[in-house]
């Protein structure tokens, strides 16, 4: 990778699935033109390419079809597809027999090991980006390139960028006053805090959230504890179903980003109003009705170890030693409680790519709405007035352009269209001198 002051036409800032689709769409631009390639580096702080691993669960499925991979809606010939990846397996005839769209998430996250390796001369992982600013002794319109510091195991380098496509990924987020520890967890750190645990050290264990993540640890935890007590607090009235009927999955489709875009503040707030239930807060039928069994045939034979507490909310979190005394409110009598438990898993959700902290002084340069919220460009650009280096969001932008911001459904179109914007302003930067 190239350092000092030869520019990059991109960096990307994360290596998910995301910017992994980025550097896809990029290199079969290449592989389709005739002008020189587009110069793109990563950097990615985990040691190695990850997606939700503490997520794994033993025989979850994807929530999307196989169909929106990192490639398929953009490009269905691309060799980065799902399917190109199950024929390079020799698994493409036995997956088909499934007679499923969804894979298992183990699988899936195979193949986007397989995608990623693809690229392992444009990543550098184990590096940080710190900081990004516009070059020393230069101003938003002198400006050419971007100024970021990497930081390494072995030092800090200077990487300098026309663009850059920032994809940090969402933020856990725990409820206000409490942390987390080796017996208070997020739902992204499961399988990593539960591997460290002993079995025989988790007699009463608790799930707070009303989500898919938090009804699949409560199931994980009940079939791989038999002796444990199991309660999941939720804040609703039991779980909700997810949509995802035909008419409703639309939503997700490449062509309902312009009608969020383009539309007007009542079609903005439809979209969220009437389809928050295809995402936010709920859980697949097979799960719920599992679940609903595993306690009424626990209830049949008087031997009940999973209850749950519906709408119900944490108010405090306790530590005392090895135990966690945990404060509950019922919603339902208004009545006080405590539960002790062994461990407490906080299956609360994310909060959405904040990308202030790293912007530092270029935030200033950054448009912002009425409500303090970016202004985002239909290329999901920042709005940057007098700065002519894009700066590209992939997430955070849920406000401009819907439901799919930090989604898988619409990565494939979004990469792509981050990748043609970058080449087509690369190609109106370069048309000057051309016609000097």
């Amino acid at each position: 990778m190239r350092t000092g002051y030869e520019a990059y036409d991109v960096v990307g800032i994360g290596f998910g699935p995301s910017n992994l689709s980025l550097a896809i769409a990029l290199e079969e631009h290449w592989a389709n033109a005739s002008e020189r390639p587009p110069a793109a580096a990563f950097f990615e702080r985990q040691p190695a390419f990850g997606w939700h691993r503490s997520m794994l669960l033993p025989s979850t499925t994807m929530q999307v079809t196989f169909l929106k991979d990192l490639a398929t809606f953009r490009n269905p010939m691309s060799r980065f597809s799902f399917i190109a990846y199950l024929h390079e397996m020799g698994r493409l005839a036995r997956f088909a027999n499934n007679q499923s769209f969804f894979p298992t998430r183990q699988e899936f996250h195979q193949y986007l090991e397989w995608a990623a390796s693809g690229f392992t001369d444009r990543v550098r992982y184990g590096a940080t980006v710190e900081e990004i600013r516009l070059p020393p002794g230069t101003g938003p319109e002198t400006a050419d390139h971007l100024w970021l510091r990497v930081r390494t195991a072995a030092g800090t380098d200077t990487v300098n960028a026309r663009n850059v496509a920032i994809s940090t990924g969402l933020v856990p987020r725990m409820p206000a006053g409490v942390d987390r520890d080796d017996r208070v967890w997020h739902s992204s750190e499961f399988l990593e805090k539960y591997g460290r645990t002993k079995p025989g050290d988790l007699a009463r264990v608790a799930v707070v959230g009303a989500g898919q993540s938090a009804a699949e640890i409560t199931r994980f935890l009940h079939e791989n504890l038999p002796g444990a007590e199991v309660t999941s607090v939720v804040p609703s009235y039991g779980y909700s179903i997810a949509d995802d009927t035909p008419f409703a999955n639309q939503v997700f489709d490449p062509g309902a980003v312009d009608e969020y875009y383009f539309g007007s503040d009542r079609t903005r707030e439809a979209f969220w109003n009437y389809h928050r239930n295809t995402n936010y807060s709920v859980v697949d039928d097979e799960v719920i009705r599992d679940l609903y069994q595993r306690s009424y045939e626990e209830e049949l034979c008087g031997a009940a170890r999973l209850r749950f507490l519906n709408l119900t909310r944490v108010e405090g979190v306790k530590r005392a030693g090895d135990r966690i005394h945990v404060s509950l409110s019922s919603l339902l009598d208004g009545n006080a409680g405590e539960l002790e438990v062994d461990v407490l898993v906080f299956a609360t959700g994310y909060d959405a790519m904040e990308p202030a902290g790293l912007l530092g002084d270029l935030d200033r340069f950054c448009a912002r709405d009425e409500e303090g919220r970016y202004q985002v460009q239909r290329d999901y650009r920042l709005v940057t007035p007098g700065l002519s280096c894009g700066i590209y969001l992939q997430g955070g932008t849920e406000h401009s352009h819907g439901l799919t911001s930090s989604l898988l459904s619409n990565t494939a179109i979004r990469s792509g269209e981050i990748a043609d914007s970058i080449i087509h302003r690369r190609a109106e930067r370069e048309l000057p001198s051309l016609n000097a």
